[in-house]
């Protein structure tokens, strides 16, 4: 039996809150929703049918019973300090935007876990402001009605403007629960003291656990030169938790600082005791309850028909994770999300449920290195390790609760070198492909890094500076075309396009050793790829409780890399038309600048752009084995021609909306002015 959620307005603050309370207790709960702000989107704006659109912010205060079998999955639930007659309570900062009058919507609801803290769909997807205060873009998702909610769902998320999750700590019948936690980085110059929280490139990415004994034996800090070179251990009188203030050495527990400071490309490792472990699986509970809230809740402040979770990088891994726990199972055995689109998330999940979990930290080349990301089961359909035997899929749990959601699976090239992509659809030995399941689509968008790079073509700065300029391939026009195909496939209007990522069948997925790139002048090629390991944290791991800091490391999986062409440029995969008709090469990777140190190592998140000679006359001055663009085309005209047919052929196949082919032509226009003149 389906019990109704049944909300009402409580009472209005006088400083202008709005409270609505879920008065069920049987249900996937929100009790309340407390918003804080409301606003018309650009004053009043119609957008198209679907009217006028406002933009509201707040909280959402949940609340999950300990005895629900859904909920077991939740680490140290039954020991959260509030628990209180069988419940937790626990909240998540949100920001919706939504037609002011729902009927005009198109019924989906589009649920964004945001990347630490940070919502991005809007602004990636309609080319406007994310908060929409002075542009909305083209608005291409309000003009097609569909709502989108922010849900704030990892705890240590870092900015102060972050969409946070509020959870309680664990305690051991009151008392406090302790642990080790570890972390690592690698930076682009010396310094003499950094935060014990999360360190990405230019940010911190999660908040610190602070230490709890800076005088514990076990607190450790190590140095080494590559994921896999030996630690040498850095003597406890050469650092302390500890910054300058004033010109002082200053105790403090959130910060090491490093005698003589830290250097350039070599990854430190510090392992240190703490206490006090946050309840991070809530945030998964949080996406669940929402989801189910926007659908069947009376009065939910965001109604909807469908809701398609949506993560890219860290939130990719978030859905992964979702699924794979269980968690498209509200309390109630109900479908949860009925699409998810997962984006540049690897083969890895994440540490998003474990005790002392940092849901910050991810799986770079040179830090976050052997963190619980990319483990065993990496396919949808269950597979086995042939070292262990063990035995799994993505989505045996969401089989067995039958809350299947339609999933795509989307990834850029850089994946396949920084994140073990090709462990998705090869079997866990790197010899054969594997079948996919009927409810998932895997797209590899070819010649793209991590996130899109900038047009004209730059380097990355500071510790992002490489060797070669970013790949400047643009997402947004596959992203609105993901959406769209979703939404039709999960109203049951149209399957989406079939699976198309490179293969070992095909031969082009090999492994580094068969990688066959053209020896262009001036171009470093790398050594390897990021592996995904067998990884002991200690005998409680299956419980999520880590013992072992490091973890003992096994046997890696072989991780394989698309096969190229002659100039460099991928053969499988989805081609925009900049490959399909080039100027230039586009990989997934790119290596270090000399002057951050370590060379040799691939950045994160970055792949390269390496165009194309001129003329005839350059190649041959050059030694590059690549054909001028003056070889390739007669010119702009034949280009631009021979770029249409590409961009038609993607809109026939729907990767690409015929309203964004005006906008890609545009852009193949701007490329060839800037490369070829």
């Amino acid at each position: 039996m389906r019990f109704p959620f049944s909300t009402r307005i409580l009472r209005i603050f006088l400083t202008g809150f709005l409270i609505f309370s879920n008065g069920s207790q049987l249900s996937a709960r929100v009790k309340r929703v407390e918003i804080t702000s409301s606003t018309e989107v650009l004053g009043g704006l119609p957008f198209g049918r679907s009217g006028v659109y406002e933009r509201i912010a707040g909280r959402v205060y949940f609340t999950v019973s300990i005895a629900n079998p859904h909920n077991r999955a939740i680490v140290d639930l039954e020991n959260a300090e509030n628990l209180k007659d069988g419940e937790v309570e626990f909240s998540a900062d949100f920001v919706a935007v939504r037609p002011k009058d729902s009927s005009k919507g198109n019924g989906t609801l589009l649920l964004e876990n945001p990347n630490r803290g940070h919502a991005r769909i809007l602004s990636l997807v309609d080319g406007g402001d994310e908060d929409l205060s002075k542009s909305a873009g083209d608005a291409w998702l309000l003009r097609n009605g569909f709502t989108v909610v922010a849900l704030g769902w990892q705890w240590d998320a870092y900015a102060a403007d972050a969409l946070h999750l509020y959870a309680p700590v664990a305690k051991d019948h009151g008392k406090a629960i302790t642990g080790l936690l570890r972390g690592d980085f690698m930076l682009p110059a010396k310094i003499d003291e950094v935060p014990l929280g999360h360190l990405m490139p230019g940010s911190i990415g999660g908040s610190e656990y602070p230490v709890a004994d800076p005088d514990d034996p076990r607190n450790t800090l190590t140095v080494r030169d590559s994921r896999e070179g030996e630690r040498t251990v850095i003597p406890r009188s050469e650092w302390q938790f500890a910054a300058m203030v004033d010109g002082k050495l200053t105790p403090k527990n959130s910060s090491l600082h490093l005698n003589g400071g830290f250097q350039p490309g070599r990854i430190y490792e510090y392992v240190y005791v703490v206490k006090d472990p946050v309840l991070a699986g809530l945030g998964l509970a949080a996406v669940r309850d929402f989801a189910s809230y926007a659908k069947h809740a009376t009065d939910t402040v965001t109604p909807a028909k469908r809701v398609l979770g949506e993560g890219i990088s860290q939130n990719g891994r978030f859905l992964r994770h979702f699924l794979y726990q269980g968690f498209n199972a509200d309390e109630e055995g109900l479908i949860a999300l009925d699409g998810v689109l997962s984006h540049v998330a690897g083969a890895g999940r994440g540490s998003f449920n474990h005790r002392f979990a940092q849901p910050s930290r991810d799986a770079q080349p040179t830090s976050s290195v052997f963190f619980p990301t990319d483990i065993f089961p990496f396919t949808d359909e269950p597979e086995t390790d042939p070292e262990t035997g063990e035995k799994g899929g993505l989505l045996d749990r969401a089989k067995t609760d039958k809350v299947v959601p339609k999933i795509f699976f989307s990834y850029t090239s850089y994946e396949y070198w920084g994140r073990a992509a090709s462990l998705i659809h090869t079997t866990a030995d790197g010899m054969h492909d594997v079948t996919i399941g009927p409810n998932v689509r895997i797209y590899h968008f070819t010649g793209l890094q991590h996130y899109s790079g900038p047009l004209p073509p730059a380097r990355g700065e500071g510790p992002l500076q490489g060797q070669q300029a970013q790949s400047p391939l643009p997402i947004r026009f596959f992203w609105r075309a993901m959406i769209a195909n979703m939404d039709a496939w999960v109203r049951g209007d149209a399957a989406p396009p079939p699976n198309d990522y490179p293969t070992i069948a095909a031969r082009t997925l090999v492994p580094i050793g068969r990688f066959s790139f053209p020896h262009i002048p001036g171009v470093s090629v790398p050594s390897d790829a990021n592996g995904a390991y067998r990884l002991d944290f200690g005998p409680q791991w299956r419980d999520g409780i880590i013992s072992t800091q490091p973890p003992n490391v096994g046997k890696a999986f072989p991780v394989l890399v698309p096969q190229v062409d002659e100039d460099g440029n991928e053969l499988g995969g989805i081609h925009l038309p900049e490959v399909s008709v080039p100027l230039a090469t586009y990989t997934g990777w790119n290596l270090r600048d000399p002057s951050i140190g370590a060379p040799t190592q691939r950045l994160p998140f970055e792949g390269s752009f390496i165009a194309f000679p001129k003329s005839a006359a350059a190649r041959k001055e050059s030694g590059d084995p690549r054909k001028s663009i003056a070889e390739r085309y007669a010119g702009r005209e034949d280009y631009l021609k021979r770029f249409a047919n590409a961009t038609d052929e993607l809109i026939k196949e729907r990767w690409i909306l015929s309203e964004d082919r005006a906008a890609l032509l545009e852009r193949g226009a701007k490329e060839w002015d800037l490369l070829a003149n």
